[in-house]
């Protein structure tokens, strides 16, 4: 499998995270959602969208190009899976 950056939208909406908020702020956030009938996870999203917006956060990640000018696999291992690949790289290295 290949990743294309950005990272499609359907992963980040499928991930799960876990956030330590503070017990008062949670408790206002719960409070506002039952009021607007909506979720907490909803809020929180909102929140979220708002700051990076406001932070000029959101903008697209690049990565550098760090391309060392070889000429690719060797044709030995052009066939070869990934743990052949890893073994013959820690060869030797007590891997």
């Amino acid at each position: 499998m290949s990743w294309h950056w950005p990272i499609p939208h359907d992963m980040v909406t499928h991930m799960k995270t876990t956030i330590e908020i503070a017990d008062a702020l949670l408790e206002r956030a719960k409070r506002l959602a039952i009021r607007e009938s909506t979720t907490l996870r909803e809020l929180v999203e909102r929140g979220l969208r708002q700051v990076l917006r406001e932070s000029g956060s959101a903008t697209q990640f690049k990565l550098r190009d760090a391309r060392v000018g070889g000429q690719g696999l060797r044709s030995d291992y052009e066939a070869a899976g990934w743990d052949r690949i890893r073994d013959a790289a820690y060869e030797g290295h007590g891997a």
